[in-house]
């Protein structure tokens, strides 16, 4: 059986897939590894197991008899660079997008090249310390300079994975694209503050995600792609299946909407609200916005379930009902409405609720759905307005909750609302992104799977 073999690397687990050519998953495995610490106590993936573990896990699926092998991509987690020397040895530890960065080191850089403001909206990144990529190569050089001068490429995660087996240091467009405030969207190159400080020398060739590059493995040669970011690869099933303009609302932690029909450039307004763009393999810019939802359901259904003497995931029994929904909506609403910006990151009215106002679970829950949607509408029509987008999707954990999905389809009532899934989106994504390659056979039809919800279903 002829597949292509995917390693799929998040923070917490690393996954190995082997997809057939009707992008079936016909193999699947995976493991996890504890943290290390980097020179400061900061916990760090651990890069040697890492990398111990991508060669050993190939070595394993390219023996196996049942299956032939003949491509190999890859998706990471983003926002993680690995930093080799002209040997490729890596120097340094797999530092954390969440390790603390210096504030003044981020506003010097910045005063220097127009503002924050300014290189925000250049590079389309929210000013995130670590979790901008770039201004981790950048702390090297200002802290540790005999360090930056032995490093001679800094690989994005999803690129070293491939260099591990092709040789070829390179980078790819959809991890130079993730709030990294290395690119300039507009002049479509880096970021002169990157060039003046000397970061581009030390970046890789930027190779395309839509080609492959020659590897081996075990004296056996295969065709294998440069890596992906794993953000940018959950959505190419969706680009491969629908032409007509759709939003996709990518539910977990955090529910990102993602709208790669959104070419205007990010206001201030938009960066301060936690809006973002990426870049999918083909250089297309996805606009986005982030809220914090996954976690805030999360915490408060905790506490429903300490108050109402249940199962923390009770919540799962819990259906839509339009009466109780009504008889919600007939409530006048407080005086209060959704914060731009931080307020995004914060809790929704929910949380400031008290549980005594709701004779029973069911009820209390619709409530803490009504209250998230009122974020959730609000931060999704930061990326969907002036839009020509008539469909919304939703995958991950929200999709599977009626409660959720009737609240999205009555808050975009001139949308057409659908729960959608792609089994493993991101390894699926990272094989469609080279699918001409390795596979003859045409895309599947179904490689979506979706349920239409109707605003109108949800009113008595």
């Amino acid at each position: 059986m002829r597949c292509i073999a995917i390693l799929d690397i998040g923070k917490t687990n690393k996954k190995v897939f082997l997809i057939d050519e009707h992008y079936r998953i016909v193999r699947e495995s995976g493991t996890c590894f504890p943290e290390t610490k980097d020179e400061d106590g900061d916990p760090c993936e651990d890069i040697t197991l890492l990398t111990d573990w991508v060669k050993d896990s190939l070595r394993e699926l390219v023996l196996l008899p049942e299956y032939t092998v003949v491509a190999l991509n890859f998706s990471t987690y983003g926002a993680s660079m690995v930093y080799l020397d002209e040997e490729g040895h890596v120097l340094a530890p797999l530092y954390n997008y969440l390790k603390p960065f210096p504030q003044r080191m981020q506003e010097s850089l910045c005063a220097g090249n127009g503002g924050l403001g300014k290189v925000c909206s250049d590079t389309a990144s929210p000013a995130l310390g670590s979790l901008n990529a770039g201004l981790q190569l950048y702390r090297i050089k200002q802290t540790r300079p005999e360090l930056f001068d032995k490093i001679r490429y800094a690989l994005h995660l999803p690129q070293y994975i491939s260099f591990l087996v092709t040789g070829q240091p390179l980078s790819d467009i959809t991890s130079i694209g993730c709030h990294t405030m290395l690119w300039d969207f507009s002049q479509q190159r880096y970021h002169e503050w990157v060039l003046k400080e000397g970061l581009a020398e030390k970046l890789a060739p930027i190779f395309p995600g839509n080609r492959v590059l020659p590897a081996s493995i075990g004296g056996h040669n295969y065709m294998a792609g440069v890596g992906l970011h794993d953000s940018s690869a959950a959505l190419i099933p969706y680009l491969s299946s629908f032409s007509e303009p759709f939003a996709l609302i990518s539910t977990g932690t955090w529910c990102i909407t993602l709208n790669p029909f959104n070419n205007s450039p990010l206001t201030p307004a938009e960066l301060a609200a936690d809006c973002l763009c990426y870049l999918t393999y083909e250089n297309r810019p996805v606009k986005a916005a982030r809220l914090f939802a996954g976690n805030e359901h999360e915490q408060q259904v905790k506490r429903l379930a300490e108050y109402y003497q249940t199962p923390v995931n009770y919540y799962q029994q819990v259906v839509f009902d339009p009466a109780i929904f009504a008889q919600l909506l007939a409530v006048p609403p407080q005086h209060q409405t959704p914060v731009p910006g931080t307020g995004l990151l914060q809790s929704s009215r929910f949380a400031e609720r008290s549980l005594t106002d709701f004779p029973g679970y069911e009820i209390a829950y619709h409530r803490l759905l009504m209250d998230i949607m009122e974020q959730q509408q609000f931060s999704s029509s930061l990326v969907l307005a002036d839009t020509p987008v008539k469909r919304i999707f939703v995958d991950g954990g929200f999709s599977k909750n009626t409660v959720y999905m009737h609240l999205l389809a009555a808050a975009f009532p001139h949308m057409e609302v659908y729960a959608a899934s792609v089994a493993q989106a991101t390894a699926v994504g990272a094989a469609l992104a080279i699918h001409k390659h390795w596979n003859a056979q045409p895309l599947p039809a179904d490689l979506v799977e979706m349920r239409h919800y109707s605003h109108g279903s949800i009113y008595i």
